[in-house]
C-alpha cells in the first residue's frame, strides 16, 4: 500500500486491504487458525498458486497476515492472522450473514 495515500471515504481503505475475490476468503479461513500454504490451496480450490502467493504477500505487507518460516528442510511455512488482522472478524461475520440472506433471496426468486 502506498505511503501517505489519501482516501476520500474510509471504505476505500477497507476495500484496498480486503478487496478482490480472494483476500476475504483467505482471511476467513485463517480465522479458524494457522494454515500452511497447501492447506489454504485445498480450502480455496479455484485459486491459482500464483494468485494465492500474491494475495498472501499483500496481506502480509498490510500486516493482516503473519508468515512464519521454520528453519528446516524442506522449508515449512505457516500463515496466521495478526492481532490487527483479527480485528476484521466483525466485518467478515457481517459479510457472511449478508451472504446467507442473499443466497436465500436468490433461491426464493428462482423458486
Amino acid at each position: 500500500m502506498p505511503d501517505g495515500k489519501i482516501y476520500n471515504i474510509p471504505i476505500e481503505a477497507t476495500i484496498e486491504v480486503m478487496g478482490g475475490k480472494w483476500k476475504s476468503i483467505i482471511i476467513y479461513h485463517l480465522q479458524e487458525g494457522t494454515k500452511r500454504f497447501n492447506e489454504l490451496k485445498r480450502l480455496i480450490p479455484n485459486i491459482t498458486q500464483k494468485m494465492l502467493t500474491q494475495q498472501l504477500r499483500e496481506l502480509e505487507q498490510d500486516e493482516i497476515v503473519n508468515r512464519y518460516v521454520y528453519a528446516e528442510v524442506p522449508p515449512k511455512v505457516e500463515y496466521s492472522l495478526t492481532e490487527y488482522g483479527k480485528t476484521l472478524q466483525d466485518i467478515l461475520d457481517q459479510m457472511c450473514s449478508w451472504g446467507i440472506r442473499h443466497i436465500e433471496k436468490q433461491k426464493k426468486a428462482k423458486g
